[in-house]
């Protein structure tokens, strides 16, 4: 008895590189790049929740006639170039998809024919696109996986995959014919947990499932014969300008975000709406301004569409922000010590969740954002004195329920079990300010005694967010205090960490996810403190090393949520109310990049770029989590849909996204408000 061999994938050439079909669907299986035969710019089999469903051009369908999905071909046509391919994904409508090289593209033809002989609307359509977002560990990452940069801008619409270290080629998909309003995502749930970005689901609506999503999701009415067609290509380009060139934008934005006031232009020869902004005409293009802060919608009368923001000053966030959490988010129900801390709340309600174990709604780890919020803006002068008493308290309930007698960082009052090195550099940094305000050295001595007991835990050899940083501080301190000793164990220690990971290179360990932008940016900082504390080229050349991997997290989409700011896709369900995966943008950490990019030393600095205008901005979309009246959310869940229910909005819990504040504020001799 023989067993029949499944036939061998077939390769179509396009550029420098190539595509592999499947013999016996026609689906693309992976995007090959001959320079880097390691990297797969696609999921594959060794994704165990990888399946055929989520091949690349498999989809869904939702119809006035009923939904279907659609992954097995009714037929496959070979032809010289490529292939044809054609589907039932529900009864009354057929697909045909073409496939075929053109030049350097590889192009592929949607066309859903209305085959049912009445009328019908399409309320959802989308194709799967699963571009190989995930970790597997850091050193697989940066060698093999991709960044998968998504804007769905209506006719204007494109996706960018990226080598996750920064360098090499990238495969850009851009659509020519047709529309994207939105993303969805799949897979996405405690089966793939936080190591996965899932499936990406590429929208051209999602109006069953969100008609609000993405400031609105079309109704696609065909007449009986009718047909809808979607055409994108497929190329390879050597960076990212090289690809933004190739994707003929519509209009070009001045930037994506400004200050409330100031104004921002569009260069574009199309009608432009943008209903809750002023538009003037200027030549060329239109002057925008706003009256209120917040992420304003934009349409262009070719189809395309956007969202700028217009944001508050620091100052007043921070104000706001000190008015409520101090209104909302103190425990007084607690008593006691207790009640001093500063929590999470339901901003619908007013409730502070029980954490019940649930260690990101505790009452210590990222919430120290706020006790720092509230001390930093009171140095900066930006709040009054009436914070003094919240302080005082905040400092009594911090060092009886989060340190223990060996001043290790406890996740919270309820949580006395493993230290969390994490903890650490936070809770430092609020005595080091606690201690600038006062005087008082014994909150000195205690911010020193946190970070000498992490480093006998290990922290060395584990990327603590914030920790070089606040050594350096720390050593400057006690040198001004006239104790060197201290000061240069402080700096060695710093030191000693930079050059383990300096000698780990790609080998980085995994924290609580295998690998992250929240990894990255610790360690180009911890690089860019050492080159600080010596000049010597090592550390520089690491810098050099490191910054690309940062980077390349943040995306170049025109969009004041998304342009720079890093890929993260879990907040929603670690620190959010709807416990709801997915891409959270932005998110508090993409300060992160921020904070390295405003601290890089001037010869070090990228040519050709500027550092600071890019932190500005990252730090900017931040502000798009706080409101006017000072309440906030933890995260903005963007994709239309997660594991089909409805995202892109707002979680309720104001939680843990105060830090793009407080780093702002830590760096604002650096990085003032242009």
């Amino acid at each position: 008895m023989t067993t029949a061999r499944t036939p061998a994938p077939r390769q179509l050439g396009f550029g420098p590189g190539a595509v592999s079909l499947d013999a016996v669907s026609g689906a693309p299986l992976q995007f090959l790049d001959p320079d880097a035969p390691q990297r797969r710019f696609l999921l594959s089999d060794a994704q165990d929740w990888h399946t055929a469903p989520h091949r690349w051009g498999s989809g869904h369908l939702v119809t006035t006639l009923g939904g279907g999905r659609w992954h097995t071909p009714a037929s496959v046509t070979p032809t010289p170039a490529g292939v044809r391919v054609a589907f039932a994904p529900v009864a009354g409508v057929r697909l045909d998809v073409e496939r075929e090289v053109v030049g350097d593209a590889f192009v592929e033809t949607h066309t859903f024919t209305n085959v049912s002989g009445r009328p019908l609307t399409i309320e959802g359509l989308g194709i799967q696109t699963p571009f190989h977002d995930a970790y597997a560990d850091a050193a697989t990452s940066l060698a093999s996986a991709v960044h998968a940069h998504l804007f769905t801008g209506g006719t204007w619409a494109w996706a960018l995959a990226e080598p996750m270290a920064g360098s090499g080629r990238r495969l850009g998909l851009i659509v020519r014919e047709g529309a994207l309003h939105a993303y969805s995502v799949e897979s996405r749930n405690q089966n793939t947990f936080s190591n996965a970005r899932g499936h990406l689901v590429l929208q051209v609506t999602d109006r069953a499932r969100n008609p609000d999503a993405f400031g609105g999701q079309p109704a696609l009415d065909l007449d009986a014969g009718a047909a809808y067609r979607l055409v994108w290509e497929s190329a390879w380009y050597d960076d990212r300008e090289a690809f933004l060139a190739a994707t003929a934008a519509p209009g070009a934005l001045s930037d994506v975000r400004a200050p409330l006031g100031s104004a921002l232009t569009l260069l574009t020869e199309q009608e432009v709406d943008a209903p809750t902004l002023r538009v003037e005409p200027i030549p060329g293009g239109r002057r925008l301004t706003a009256c209120e802060p917040g992420v304003h919608p934009i349409r262009l009368g070719g189809g395309g569409r956007t969202a700028v923001q217009f944001c508050p000053t620091l100052p007043e966030a921070v104000a706001a922000r000190a008015r409520y959490m101090l209104a909302h988010q103190r425990p007084v129900e607690r008593g006691g010590l207790l009640a001093g801390a500063l929590v999470p709340v339901d901003t619908r309600t007013g409730l502070h969740p029980d954490d019940d174990n649930w260690s990101d709604w505790s009452d210590g780890s990222e919430r120290t954002c706020m006790a720092l919020l509230l001390q930093v803006g009171r140095r900066l002068g930006w709040l009054d004195a009436s914070v003094e008493p919240a302080l005082d308290a905040w400092t009594a309930f911090a060092r009886a329920h989060l340190l223990d007698e060996a001043f290790t960082a406890r996740r919270g009052s309820n949580h006395r079990g493993e230290p969390r090195l994490y903890d650490s550099p936070w809770l430092a940094r609020f005595f080091l300010e606690r201690h600038r305000a006062t005087g008082e050295t014994e909150h000195l001595r205690v911010a020193t005694a946190i970070i000498e007991r992490a480093f006998a835990l290990g922290v060395e050899k584990f990327l603590a967010i914030g920790l070089a940083e606040v050594c350096q501080d720390l050593a400057a301190r006690w040198d001004d205090l006239g104790d060197p000793d201290r000061a240069a164990a402080l700096r060695a220690s710093i030191l000693a960490s930079a050059d383990h990971f300096e000698r780990a290179g790609t080998a980085l360990p995994a924290h609580e996810v295998n690998y992250e932008q929240s990894i990255a940016a610790p360690l180009v900082n911890l690089f860019i403190t050492a080159y600080e504390l010596t000049g010597e080229p090592r550390y520089a050349a690491a810098v050099d090393q490191t910054l690309p991997w940062l980077l390349s997290f943040g995306g170049p989409q025109p969009h004041a949520r998304l342009r720079d700011v890093g890929i993260r896709h879990w907040d929603g369900y670690w620190f959010g109310l709807h416990r709801q995966w997915g891409d959270v943008f932005p998110h508090h950490w993409s300060a992160l990049t921020a904070n390295a990019l405003a601290r890089l030393p001037r010869d070090l600095r990228p040519a050709g770029t500027d550092p600071d205008a890019v932190a500005l901005g990252i730090l900017r979309a931040n502000l798009a989590n706080v409101h006017a009246d000072g309440s906030a959310t933890c995260a903005f869940v963007f994709p239309s849909a997660v594991d089909q229910m409805p995202a892109h909005r707002e979680d309720p819990l104001a939680n843990d996204q105060d830090w793009p504040l407080v780093l702002w504020m830590l760096l604002f001799d650096r990085l003032p408000e242009a």
